[in-house]
């Protein structure tokens, strides 16, 4: 049977933009001495992963003891047109509650990404953490909002990483690539990052054709979210207990953006779920 975490909460109205102004003063790009690759400005670290301009992470690291390490995915169906200034305000609040952050960019369909490229760069910037001085990989969380969500259950399931994922939590996840397509999300996405229409041959990065995992899987997710359905949550839930693996659904209302928001009792419910892991 699904489990079921349930938060009811007063719809946001959130969108988009609203979440953009509050992140214009992520770190610059530059080399330094605090880590490799990285440079320090407003209390992150900006470290590059690869050559590429989006092979980037911002490091944000908590004041005291690191109750360990949580790795922030930005969504946007994949698209150039959304970049990891999405996840900074989320990679703050994380260091504020003693997490150490890892708020990751990778390639995007627009520029250069697709597949395989944006999920190279992903596993990278995952992998890349092993390069850092000082950080305990013990517990290593996956936090992914939207396709970002997709993104963070799929890097639980890769095989043979050099950082392993032991927790993963979707943020109204796009699990089902070919459900997704089905429905036409974001206009096509899922055909854009595939580069065709997704099948049963897409097993290697669809996470709904992956299950069960042997990470557990946290779904959070609203029913009152109108851009990415909440059959997407339920169903890989129902899909992955059913075959035995551990996953739990996080209801929440505040449509697609409450999950993303520091102020909202969605990010509440988070926060609570990451208090059960370190």
């Amino acid at each position: 049977m699904r489990r079921r975490t349930l938060l009811a909460v007063p719809a946001l109205g959130l969108v988009p933009a609203a979440l953009l102004s509050a992140c214009s003063d992520e770190p610059a790009p530059g080399r330094g001495d605090e880590a490799p690759g990285g440079s320090r400005q407003d209390g992150a670290v900006r470290i590059t992963y690869g050559t590429d301009p989006s092979q980037l992470v911002a490091l944000h690291r908590p004041s005291g003891a690191s109750r360990g390490v949580v790795v922030v995915i930005h969504g946007g169906f994949w698209k150039s047109a959304y970049d990891h200034t999405l996840g900074t305000p989320l990679a703050r609040s994380l260091a504020e509650q003693g997490w150490t952050a890892w708020n990751i960019e990778y390639r995007r369909v627009g520029n250069g990404g697709g597949t395989p490229e944006t999920f190279d760069d992903v596993a990278a910037a995952i992998d890349a953490l092993a390069d850092v001085d000082d950080l305990d990989l013990s517990t290593v969380v996956t936090l992914g909002h939207s396709a970002g969500g997709h993104l963070a259950v799929w890097a639980a399931g890769r095989p043979d990483p050099a950082v392993r994922v032991t927790h993963t939590i979707s943020q109204a996840g796009v699990l089902d690539l070919v459900a997704s397509e089905r429905a036409g999300l974001g206009g096509g996405a899922a055909a854009s990052l595939l580069g065709h229409t997704p099948g049963p041959d897409d097993a290697q990065w669809d996470p709904r054709q992956q299950v069960p995992l042997d990470v557990p899987v946290w779904a959070v997710h609203a029913p009152d979210d109108d851009t990415v359905p909440f059959a997407q949550a339920t169903a890989y839930v129902d899909a992955a207990t059913a075959a035995g693996a551990e996953a739990t659904l996080v209801e929440v209302t505040g449509g697609h953006f409450g999950v993303i928001d520091p102020s909202s009792p969605a990010w509440t419910a988070q926060l609570e779920v990451l208090d059960t892991i370190g």
